[in-house]
């Protein structure tokens, strides 16, 4: 129990910065944005409405995307340049950011215990495990070389 304590206190405190570091850089993304050749649509009324909804109603939204894969950058951001009030985002980010710690703290050990202890017991599967992962690789590499010759000789037999 004292690892799984451990291990959520410790993802705890990583979420916190990573979420709260891509609401800062949205914040000023945002600041910027206000500030450059793109003030006269961030400004307009259509925008501030959304934005005004955002930063009323994001809050859940910012919450709930930590249960999802991908999704919370895009929110932590978003938040972060519409401006959502502090007092607003931070009840969400901890209570999104606890959520996700304790679900990859249990879930996400037990998952590496049991891989961990399949592969020691079996190392025909490590071996299997092991090819898989390698020619995958080297499938991705050849795939993407072939791909770019390709692309680079329409590029060619366009120009002549």
């Amino acid at each position: 129990m004292d690892r799984i304590a451990l291990t959520a206190g410790a993802l705890y405190v990583i979420v916190l910065l990573r979420a709260g570091g891509t609401f800062a850089v949205g914040w000023l993304a945002g600041a910027g944005a206000r500030r450059s050749r793109f003030a006269a649509r961030v400004s307009s009324v259509r925008f501030r409405r959304v934005e005004r909804a955002i930063q009323r109603w994001g809050a859940p939204v910012v919450a709930v995307s930590f249960l999802t894969v991908g999704f919370q950058t895009a929110a932590n951001f978003l938040a972060g340049s519409m401006r959502m009030p502090l007092p607003r985002y931070l009840p969400a980010l901890l209570v999104g950011g606890a959520a996700w710690a304790l679900i990859y703290a249990t879930a996400g050990l037990g998952a590496l215990e049991v891989v961990g202890r399949l592969f020691a017991e079996r190392p025909a599967l490590q071996a299997s495990a092991a090819a898989v992962l390698l020619l995958a690789v080297c499938g991705t590499v050849v795939y993407r070389r072939r791909r770019a010759v390709r692309s680079s000789g329409v590029a060619a037999a366009e120009e002549s």
